[in-house]
């Protein structure tokens, strides 16, 4: 395939919300100050978040163009690598905090993140990355032999699908993230050509997993309590977030004039940042930015669906179910449609590893946007054809 021009919407999309995100940091930056100085006696400076959150939009602008100039046909070399990263340093991450270590990162209870003096890195982004990356590998060259109900597939996917889980759910206790994992695993896996029965019983794995994830950890059966609860003292989180969305109306009472950022809203420049956006931007101004997300999603469909190449496909997929569980997970929380669960809405929340890596992924996307055909993929006309040598060869399934 030659390569043509980009998918430009995605790139202006991409930096669009990048400088929506620096905006806002930028307002309400200075009142998370007054928050931490007054109650934990701390002397940030005022433009404290706004500059680190400036130096971390630089990063993920360098990630978004290296991701989009190195050659996915030399990435793909590296898959097995950045998997193996990702475990290890959730392996790392997990004995530092046990022993107690100044570098494992931890806030109430979880430990997360490696500090490195003044910058942090989440372990659980690489891993993400890592998975997308040696999934789309793996289903491509088993499909292509016509090898996905074996064993040399399913051992190697249920393992590593296992242990991420395990590590980012049970021993970091961000079940946030770990709704991303499965939204990564399962999409990739219905995209591969799968037959329909695995892909459902791995559907009802997760879902059961999922439960029992709820269920042992006291925490999570508080917050579900919680969101089914009629007394509004019970949900102090998501009654002021959407106290934040109400008070906005629908053009927004202004940059820097947000009441809920001054400490009212939990978590205001990271998970809750869409809230604020409610009330700083109004109803037209979510509007614009979830069609914007919806506009960035559609486009990454459109060229996951338009790529010839099998493995480059199941990649942009992958990327799709990472933005997206993001995106609708911490929408919807902030709203309160589900219970809350503590995820960054992708390029506007506060954060430097979740941008990088973000930004990566749309960088890679981007890039494979140059490869696409004329016309999309051919319609999965059976579940299963035989091969002459009697294998099943699986076509892909339409995304559409």
């Amino acid at each position: 395939m030659r390569k043509h021009k980009s998918d430009r919407i995605i790139g202006a999309l991409t930096v669009i919300l990048l400088g929506v995100g620096l905006i806002i940091i930028y307002a309400i930056g200075p009142m998370r100050v007054n928050v931490l100085n007054s109650t934990y006696g701390s002397d940030y400076s005022e433009n404290y978040f706004f500059i680190r959150q400036l130096i971390n939009v630089a990063l993920a602008a360098v990630a978004f163009v290296v991701a989009f100039k190195f050659p996915y046909s030399k990435l793909r070399k590296f898959s097995k690598c950045v998997i193996i990263a990702g475990l290890v340093l959730c392996v790392m991450l997990a004995f530092l905090a046990l022993a107690g270590s100044s570098i494992a990162k931890c806030e109430l209870g979880a430990c997360r993140w490696f500090r490195f003096g003044g910058f942090s890195l989440q372990p659980a982004e690489v891993l993400k990355m890592g998975l997308v990356l040696y999934f789309a590998s793996l289903m491509a060259e088993r499909a292509k032999h016509g090898r996905l109900a074996s064993s040399d597939f399913w051992i190697p996917f249920s393992v590593i699908s296992v242990v991420s889980l395990g590590f980012v759910v049970v021993i970091q206790k961000d079940l946030g993230t770990g709704v991303s994992i499965m939204a990564i695993i399962l999409a990739m896996l219905l995209m591969s050509g799968v037959k329909l029965r695995y892909f459902l019983l791995t559907l009802g794995i997760v879902l059961i997993g999922g439960v029992l994830a709820i269920v042992a950890s006291p925490h999570r059966v508080e917050r579900l309590l919680t969101f089914q609860s009629e007394d509004s003292s019970d949900s102090y989180h998501i009654e002021n977030a959407k106290i934040a969305i109400g008070t906005g109306g629908l053009f927004g009472v202004g940059i820097g004039n947000s009441v809920q950022a001054t400490g009212y809203l939990p978590e205001s420049i990271n998970d809750s940042v869409f809230a604020v956006l409610g009330e700083t931007f109004g109803f037209v101004g979510l509007f614009v930015i979830v069609g914007s997300f919806t506009l960035l999603l559609m486009r990454l469909l459109r060229v996951a669906n338009y790529l010839a190449d099998d493995e480059e496909s199941l990649v942009v997929v992958g990327i799709f179910a990472w933005l997206t569980a993001h995106v609708v997970v911490n929408i919807a929380s902030m709203t309160g449609l589900i219970p809350l669960t503590g995820i960054t809405l992708p390029l506007l929340s506060y954060g430097g590893t979740s941008m990088l890596f973000t930004s990566a992924a749309l960088g890679l996307a981007l890039q494979l946007s140059c490869y696409t055909d004329r016309e999309p993929r051919k319609q999965q006309v059976a579940p299963e054809v035989s091969s002459k040598h009697g294998t099943d060869q699986i076509p892909r399934r339409r995304i559409s």
